[in-house]
């Protein structure tokens, strides 16, 4: 339960701190004429339920915020993909809190932005990689004293792989070409002006030789907080830019493998036609699952990268819109450059998960087909077995109906012996009656009543068995 207080009660606390400012000699006057302007002064706190996620929800847009930049500084940006030492980079940022006696981050905060004395840190955790920027102010650009300031050992140490490793020169003139050609160590550079032509920015988007990318960029017409998100927006591109390129490498790997398993597709799609067994049916099962089975695989380990890889470049994108670029007489500017190299890139990703998705599609189409080719077997399978034991049936009814009739003069004769004998005993009786002609008379109608009796035994069967024969199908629908 949390507490929110009225809108009135906020103002009468207000006026009621005021009162207690004023001078002693005005105090009846003012605080009259604030119970005339709040005449609710007493309104009860409101006691709402609010959802657990609230302050969360409120700080979120406040997270990440760009630095404020006062002058000329360097500043050094790393990108950690930290896999499974997560918890690791949270605790190489906490010893190097100790270190300098500087207040840890909570475990479960995704952020710090703490200065350190000489430099300021500014660490952020995002889902796969953590960013580490270090902003040293005066200091010359890409000078050796740029990290001079911070352990050596715990830099060497910082757990996961670097990405992004860059040094920006923040300085405060516009550079002369022979400035650019030294700090690119002669690399052909790309560069605009940004910021509604108030700031400009250049780099050459490659490794120089201690191992870093370079940018250099100036606001000297932006104020401290405007320069800080140029600084920003500038690292984010850096760092975006080669964290979407990740998805490309796995794109260039997997794409041989894409292009054998299209071929084998089309084959097995052409043996379809020649099934003459069902062994050739079962086969061709198998290999289509196989087949399957290594797309979706492929699907599942590939989802993840390609879909970072389309988020990344969106980000660069946008924050390439939100530089506000115009041109720079004779030099590319970054928005082209990266149009034009970063896209087919990006591009080549996108075709690869495209292909996947409709190998995926094919595939299961052909086993479609495939399955219904077999279920057509089987039904011709099962006609045939339906015709032979019709056939069976037919036999069996003839041999039923024989035997019946075997059977009435089977139980006929019993039954005229058993007569016989009833007949032998009325004539000892003294009954004048003469056996054989007895016997003659009862015949016809003992075997009509015997065949009568038991064709309706039969009849009464058969009804109800159809009885309890539909009484399942009824149970089963």
């Amino acid at each position: 339960m949390t507490t929110l207080i009225p809108g009135q009660q906020i103002a009468s606390d207000i006026l009621q701190a005021k009162a207690n400012d004023v001078t002693a000699q005005g105090s009846a006057q003012t605080e009259e004429r604030d119970n005339t302007m709040n005449p609710d002064i007493s309104a009860p706190v409101i006691t709402l339920q609010v959802h657990p996620w609230r302050s969360s929800l409120y700080e979120e847009l406040h997270n990440r915020p760009s630095p404020i930049i006062d002058g000329a500084c360097h500043i050094t940006h790393f990108t950690v993909m930290f896999g499974d030492a997560k918890q690791a980079v949270y605790e190489h940022v906490v010893d190097l809190c100790k270190r300098f006696s500087v207040p840890p981050p909570a475990a479960d905060s995704s952020c710090l932005y703490m200065d350190f004395g000489g430099f300021e840190l500014r660490w952020e955790r995002h889902l796969e990689f953590s960013n580490f920027t270090f902003i040293c102010p005066n200091v010359k650009p890409f000078s050796a004293d740029a990290l001079s300031f911070i352990p050596k050992d715990w830099l060497a140490t910082i757990p996961g792989d670097v990405v992004v490793a860059l040094n920006m020169a923040l300085i405060d003139h516009e550079p002369s070409d022979e400035e650019l050609h030294q700090w690119f160590e002669g690399q052909r550079w790309n560069g605009a002006k940004v910021a509604y032509d108030r700031g400009a920015a250049w780099t050459a988007f490659k490794l120089h030789s201690d191992g870093f990318g370079r940018m250099v960029a100036h606001g000297n017409k932006l104020n401290s907080y405007q320069r800080g998100r140029l600084v920003q927006r500038l690292i984010e591109i850096e760092t975006y830019r080669l964290m979407s390129l990740l998805g490309l490498l796995v794109a260039r790997e997997l794409n041989p493998e894409i292009t054998q398993i299209e071929k084998d597709l089309a084959i097995l799609n052409q043996r379809i036609a020649d099934i003459k067994s069902e062994d050739d049916e079962r086969l061709l099962l198998t290999e289509l699952s196989q087949l399957a089975a290594t797309i979706e695989q492929h699907r599942s380990d590939t989802n993840f990268r390609f879909s970072a890889t389309n988020a990344y470049y969106d980000i660069v994108g946008d924050r390439l819109h939100q530089l506000h670029e115009s041109h720079i007489d004779g030099v590319q500017s970054l928005q082209e450059f990266l149009d034009r190299r970063l896209s087919p890139g990006i591009k080549t990703c996108q075709s690869v998960r495209d292909r996947l998705e409709d190998l995926s599609r094919r595939i299961h189409r052909t086993t479609s087909l495939l399955r219904t080719r077999v279920e057509v077997s089987i039904e011709a399978q099962n006609q045939n077995l339906l015709t032979s034991m019709n056939r069976r049936s037919h036999l069996q009814l003839r041999l039923q109906q024989t035997v019946e009739g075997l059977s009435v003069v089977a139980i006929g004769y019993y039954a005229l012996s058993l007569m016989g004998y009833g007949f032998d005993a009325l004539k000892s009786f003294g009954v004048p009656i003469d056996k054989g002609m007895a016997t003659g008379i009862a015949m016809p109608i003992v075997l009509v009543s015997i065949y009568l009796g038991m064709h309706a035994i039969r009849a009464k069967v058969t009804k109800q068995s159809k009885k309890v024969g539909s009484a399942k199908k009824q149970k089963k629908h």
